[in-house]
Parts: structure tokens; C-alpha cells; sequence
């Protein structure tokens, strides 16, 4: 028979084992950052780090991402994986669009001034990729040659300063390896600066190329970024520190950088074409990836063209109602969105709007908002002319028979005003369907961003851009052969 007192002290040191291990199971989200979940953001265009699983399940896979699911999961946490090109991540990390980054970065000074490092969980080495039997194997051979480097990337850092002790190297920076690798087939460039895990990927799937390693003093590797002062940089030290003493860091490198085991295989397997080496064989098992773009740049444009089409009515409204003031401020509205590039607008909206206002803006919201007020600026002029194109014969019998000015407007002149200008907006329809593409800049998963995907995971370049454009040249015509249709019937009706 248990005594009482000795009862209640094993209840305590039961109840007190149970609270120390849920609060070492929870301890993060509670104290540091009052939610169950981590947003990852990273470039999903540089396999095997992380790139999109195109054949199989659809989704962000590769050698970061399964440490940081592993970390997530030693912390507690959820983890939510989102995409950007290279060059936006640590943008979207100080705007707080994401917890933390990871994509293959190298810590620098000049990051290190905007974002803080975890330690190196992965130590790579720079190569020369250039075509074989050019005979560029070391960096004094890059004198006088033209060398690709991806934007933004620790390849691009030491690229300068070997041009510093290297004379008359030209720098090409291009946002993607695969860009770059497709220059060098071109032969607008001499070689690229790529790291080998990467390159060993290239050079495989193109046999005309080769990559020889670059001999430096420097420890260069990979990091996980994280915004200024984040309270998470200890706890992924370390959970890093250790994977690397129970070996899970060398597993998983195992997995992914052995050519036995990553994706290179499966696009190798695929026949290869002679020639031009156009096989559109190589991406059959990546269409239905690619053709999920479809939905997404169709919403995308019907909802920017309502929008445009409500707000642009609006201001030439404004601009044709006889008050200077409205007139003034609709004419610089127009002028600022009509003289200023599309790219800079959609880049603002995005990265400015959580810093501004506090709200996180999604990708597709930036995307719809940004369309909706270029494409508004435009349309206004548009809409202003069709409306004074409107006999003037129109208004006066209107406003003789008692009809408010906002009735007749509604009723009788805006109606025959879009049916004046109805070629103008289905081409002003057509240009927002193509400009769609550069919603893929903040990391929208439309058509063009699911074939360029397709290609850095097949190292290929032309064949899913071929097949993207074939898409994009179908919705075109589909889109123009409807705008017939309705025009036709609207000239019957008259």
C-alpha cells in the first residue's frame, strides 16, 4: 500500500515530468513567435536544393526543404513553403513575408548588412562551366572572355573580385542558372560561374559542356537567412548543430547530391534529339504541371479586366465631368501608371504594401491590384473617347425627356460607348492575358513560371517554352475568336 505523502510526491514528479516535455515540445511557438507555423520562402528553380516535383506530386521538394521540415518539426512547427525569383528573397524577408529564407544562400557582408545567418549547413565549391575544349580551367583563362553569373547570388560576388585581379572579364548577370547555361549554348557568353552541385546537373544533361572547379582560399556555403534580430536563429543553430553530430546533415546530402538518386536521372533517361535538340518527349510527363498554369492566368486576367474596366470608367468619368480639380488629379494618375513600367508597379505593390499598411499582400492579390490600376489608366482614355464619340444628338434628347445625367449615362451612352470601343478592350484583354507572365516575377505559378520550372528541373530550356508559348498563342486566338463572335451580334442587333 502506497502512503499519501508519498502518493502526492509521485503525482507531483509525474505532473512536473509532463510539463517539462510539452514545454520543451512547444516552446518556440509560445515564447518567441505566437504561431504554429514558419513560412520558408526560396527559389524553387535551382534542383537538388529545392525545385518543383513537375512529374510527380506538383509540389516544392528538395535538399532544403527536408531540413527545414525536419527542423520545423524537431521546433513544433508548421511549415508553409513559398516561392520567389532569387533576387526578391531577401526583399520578402525584410518586408516580413517570411520567416526565414532558403535557397542555397551564402552569407555576405553586404546580406549580412539587411538579414541574419544561421551557421553553414553545406559547404560547395564554385566551377567554370564553359563548352568542352575550351580550355578554361582556371580563373586567369576568363581574361577577355564575357561570364555569366546568376543575380544576386554568391557566385555573382566572386565572380567581381575575380575580375579585380583577372583583366578584361565582361560580367553578364542573368536571374536564372538555367539562363545562363542557355547563353552559354548560344555562345553570347564564354563560361558561367555555377556552384558544382549544380553544374554537375548541366553538364550531364548537355554533353557539349563541361565544369572544372574553382581553386579558392575562401569557406563559402550555405545558410538560412532570417530577418534582423529574429528570435529564431538559436533555436535553428541548434537543431543544425545537431543534424551535423547525429549525421542527419550527411543522409541528407547523401540523397540529394548523388546522381543516383536526384531528378537528373529521370531527365536523362529521356531520349535525346540530334540537331537542334528539340525533343518535346523530354517534358511529356510535365505537361499536366505545366497546363495547371492555365486556370490561375485565366482568373487572373477575367478578374484585372472587370476590375480595369469598372475603375477605368471611373476616371474618364472624372475627366469629363467639368470639374478641373477631378480632371487634374485622373490626368496625373493616368500619366504616372501610363509612364512608369508595369514590372516597377507589380515590384512596389508587392514588397510595399506589408511595410506601408501591415497587410501580407498575396502574390495573386499584388498581381490583380497592380493590372487592375495599370490597366485602368489606360482604359480610361479609351473610355473617354468612346464616350465623346457618342452623338452629342443622344445626351440632349435624353436630358429634353427628364432623364438624370447619372441615367442617361448608364443607360444610354455608356452602352453605345463600349460598343464603340470593344476592339480596343479585347486588345487591351490580350495584352493583360500575355503581361500575365510577369506575375511569375513574384512567384505566381502561372504558365510561363511552370514551364520555366520545368526546364531548371529538366536542365532544358526551349522545349517547355516552346509549349508555353504554343498555350498562350491558343487562349489569344480563343479569346479574339469570341471577341468576333460578340461583336458580330452586337453589329445584328443594331
Amino acid at each position: 500500500m502506497i502512503k499519501p505523502k508519498k502518493w502526492i510526491f509521485n503525482v507531483f514528479v509525474a505532473m512536473l515530468t509532463i510539463s517539462i516535455i510539452v514545454g520543451q515540445s512547444q516552446p518556440i511557438r509560445a515564447s518567441l513567435i505566437g504561431k504554429d507555423s514558419l513560412t520558408m520562402i526560396t527559389s524553387p528553380d535551382y534542383p537538388p536544393y529545392e525545385y518543383y516535383d513537375t512529374a510527380g506530386s506538383g509540389k516544392i521538394i528538395g535538399f532544403d526543404i527536408d531540413i527545414a521540415n525536419y527542423i520545423a518539426k524537431e521546433l513544433g512547427f508548421q511549415l508553409d513553403v513559398k516561392e520567389s525569383d532569387f533576387n526578391g528573397l531577401i526583399p520578402a524577408l525584410v518586408t516580413s513575408r517570411a520567416d526565414f529564407v532558403m535557397a542555397g544562400m551564402s552569407p555576405t557582408p553586404e546580406r549580412e548588412k539587411s538579414v541574419d545567418f544561421s551557421i553553414i549547413y553545406y559547404q560547395a565549391l564554385d566551377t567554370i562551366v564553359a563548352s568542352k575544349g575550351s580550355n578554361l580551367l582556371k580563373t586567369q583563362d576568363l581574361s577577355g572572355k564575357t561570364v555569366g553569373v546568376q543575380l544576386g547570388s554568391i557566385q555573382e560576388k566572386n565572380l567581381k573580385k575575380i575580375a579585380e585581379k583577372v583583366q578584361n572579364i565582361q560580367l553578364k548577370q542573368l536571374n536564372r542558372v538555367s539562363e545562363a547555361i542557355q547563353e552559354l549554348k548560344s555562345k553570347r557568353i564564354d563560361a558561367a560561374i555555377i556552384e558544382n552541385t549544380v553544374a554537375q546537373g548541366f553538364a550531364q544533361a548537355n554533353p557539349d559542356l563541361e565544369f572544372n572547379v574553382i581553386a579558392s582560399e575562401e569557406n563559402t556555403g550555405s545558410a538560412i537567412a532570417f530577418a534582423n534580430n529574429s528570435p529564431l536563429v538559436a533555436p535553428f543553430n541548434k537543431v543544425l548543430s545537431s543534424m551535423k553530430e547525429n549525421g542527419k546533415l550527411k543522409e541528407l546530402s547523401a540523397k540529394w547530391f548523388s546522381t543516383n538518386t536526384n531528378t537528373l536521372n529521370s531527365s536523362l533517361s529521356q531520349p535525346q534529339a540530334s540537331g537542334l535538340n528539340l525533343d518535346f518527349r523530354r517534358i511529356l510527363s510535365d505537361i499536366p504541371f505545366i497546363l495547371r498554369g492555365i486556370p490561375l492566368t485565366l482568373l487572373f486576367t477575367v478578374i484585372s479586366v472587370f476590375l480595369g474596366l469598372i475603375w477605368g470608367t471611373v476616371l474618364s468619368l472624372l475627366k469629363i465631368a467639368g470639374n478641373t480639380l477631378t480632371k487634374k488629379l485622373a490626368d496625373a494618375y493616368t500619366s504616372v501608371f501610363r509612364g512608369t513600367p508595369l514590372l516597377l508597379q507589380l515590384a512596389l505593390v508587392y514588397y510595399a504594401t506589408p511595410q506601408l499598411t501591415g497587410f501580407n499582400i498575396s502574390a495573386l492579390q499584388a498581381g490583380v491590384l497592380t493590372f487592375t490600376l495599370n490597366s485602368g489608366a489606360y482604359m480610361s482614355e479609351t473610355i473617354r473617347g468612346g464616350i465623346q464619340a457618342v452623338d452629342k444628338g443622344q445626351s440632349e434628347a435624353a436630358i429634353s425627356m427628364g432623364v438624370p445625367e447619372w441615367l442617361m449615362m448608364r443607360d444610354v451612352i455608356l452602352p453605345q460607348a463600349l460598343k464603340n470601343i470593344l476592339p480596343a478592350l479585347v486588345n487591351e484583354t490580350i495584352g493583360l492575358l500575355k503581361d500575365s507572365a510577369l506575375v511569375s516575377t513574384i512567384g505566381v505559378v502561372e504558365i510561363l513560371r511552370s514551364a520555366q520550372i520545368v526546364g531548371a528541373n529538366k536542365y532544358i530550356y526551349f522545349e517547355p517554352l516552346l509549349f508555353a508559348g504554343l498555350i498562350y498563342y491558343i487562349l489569344v486566338m480563343g479569346l479574339t475568336r469570341c471577341a468576333f463572335i460578340l461583336e458580330r451580334r452586337l453589329r445584328r442587333s443594331e
